[in-house]
């Protein structure tokens, strides 16, 4: 997989995107840029029915704290697995435009990594999901690591 001058991954603290985020060090190990990257969204006040429904998944909709814990625990997998060059971002947005903004922005040629995770849900055929959305959308390489 050489031939990268970055790998951008998305996480978002699940044990399925700190799959993905092993597979990308893998791939950067000691001499490409490894960018893990996690979007959030800003807000004074949780919603409370998007809380409701989401329960314990609820902090991933807003707030930054969370974001910055989900980086180093994500940074210390990328670390493990061999990543020699680790970059962290915390992006305001929707999961998939912030990841797409953020690959545009890196020099070429690039490569994006994402795990499965709602790929095949009912939720996420219907709704989409940040993998199937992602390589509908972007320009780039894109790696969808089977991690559930």
């Amino acid at each position: 997989m050489s031939g990268y001058s970055t790998v951008v991954v998305g996480t978002d603290g699940s044990e399925s995107s700190l799959r993905a985020v092993e597979r990308a060090a893998a791939i950067a190990g000691q001499n490409i840029k490894l960018v893990i990257a996690c979007a959030y969204l800003p807000s004074e006040a949780p919603d409370p029915a998007a809380a409701d429904v989401l329960r314990d998944e609820a902090y991933q909709l807003q707030g930054a704290n969370p974001v910055n814990d989900m980086l180093r625990t994500a940074e210390a997998r990328a670390l493990q697995a061999g990543a020699g060059n680790v970059e962290k971002r915390a992006i305001k947005g929707q999961p998939v435009e912030a990841l797409l903004d953020l690959v545009k922005a890196q020099p070429e040629p690039s490569l994006l990594v994402v795990g499965n995770k709602g790929m095949n849900s009912l939720t996420g055929r219907l709704l989409g999901s940040v993998p199937s959305d992602a390589a509908r959308k972007t320009s780039v390489d894109i790696l969808i690591v089977h991690t559930t």
